[in-house]
């Protein structure tokens, strides 16, 4: 599975911006349902690419071509795996509160939420940070001598 083309970086911390306003609700108003469509959009980031993901689509129609032109690109892989933490936290989330499991809903979404949160005020994608690491500790793949 390709990870997709390199991406306008600006383009995900919008998406964190978004994602950080969605979550910050959820943990206001304990109103789950919106934490299951969050999780629908990690998981199409995730599981489909950035390119289909509704913020992605959202920043490329009315934002992007409000802005002026960059020649700087993202590589996806690390960009999908930190769209795949949010999914899973997301998910936990949403079961805990779902379940009536108030404690797990709360800290699952807090996560999220912090995370979104260092992506959007100070461009620090920590989900990108963790698929780096794992892939410097990842054992070497081909023919090794």
């Amino acid at each position: 599975m390709s990870a997709g083309p390199p991406v306008d970086p600006r383009g995900p911390r919008f998406a964190a911006a978004i994602t950080t306003v969605v979550l910050a609700i959820v943990l206001i108003t304990s109103w789950w349902p919106l934490l299951a469509v969050q999780t629908v959009i990690f998981a199409v980031g995730a599981f489909i690419g950035l390119r289909y993901a509704p913020y992605s689509l959202l920043y490329r129609s009315l934002v992007a071509p409000r802005l002026s032109p960059t020649s700087e690109r993202e590589d996806a892989a690390p960009l999908r795996f930190a769209q795949l933490v949010g999914f899973v936290f997301g998910l936990a989330g949403t079961v805990g509160y779902a379940a009536d499991l108030m404690l797990l809903g709360v800290i699952a979404t807090a996560f999220a939420l912090f995370a979104a949160f260092l992506n959007a005020a100070f461009d620090f994608c920590l989900g990108c940070e963790v698929y780096l690491l794992l892939q410097r500790f990842a054992p070497a793949t081909g023919n090794q001598a």
